[in-house]
């Protein structure tokens, strides 16, 4: 084999080694299909602002910050557990605040699927009692 096909090679085994490092992946079972349905729709739309471990997504929050951070960092679902009609009014105003999550980014039946989702699933990892991104929207305001 050539120089520059061995190295040809290397890079792209390289490239696929790193593509898989860190992935995660939906933990609905497909035999659940409105709750998987509704994983994968978070995992596509939502996936850029909240961690949740069920729909595969790790947010835009470092593990290492531990206090608020940046406004676009959205609760962490693995800790915050969410009723349907909060999960619809959050996706239909833009999260509590209005201020940063877009209003309507999963609609109709979509948001339906979101919501039941979340409300079967989040806050299964942890307490929801102390920490400002463990509360629940509903009542506290807070996005």
């Amino acid at each position: 084999m050539t120089r520059r096909k061995l190295t040809i090679a290397l890079c792209l085994a390289v490239a696929a080694f790193l593509a898989a490092c860190g992935s995660k992946e939906i933990q609905v079972p497909e035999s659940q299909s409105r709750m998987h349905a509704g994983a994968v729709l978070f995992n596509l739309r939502c996936a850029g602002c909240h961690t949740f471990d069920a729909a595969g997504t790790s947010g835009s929050k470092s593990k290492r910050e531990i206090k608020g951070g940046e406004r676009t960092n959205g609760p962490n679902f693995n800790v915050r557990k969410e009723t349907k009609q909060a999960a619809l009014f959050a996706i239909r105003n833009g999260g509590f605040s209005g201020a940063v999550m877009p209003a309507n980014i999963v609609v109709g039946d979509d948001a339906q699927k979101v919501a039941e989702f979340l409300e079967a699933y989040a806050g299964k990892s942890g307490e929801s009692s102390s920490s400002a991104n463990g509360q629940s929207g509903a009542s506290s305001g807070s996005p």
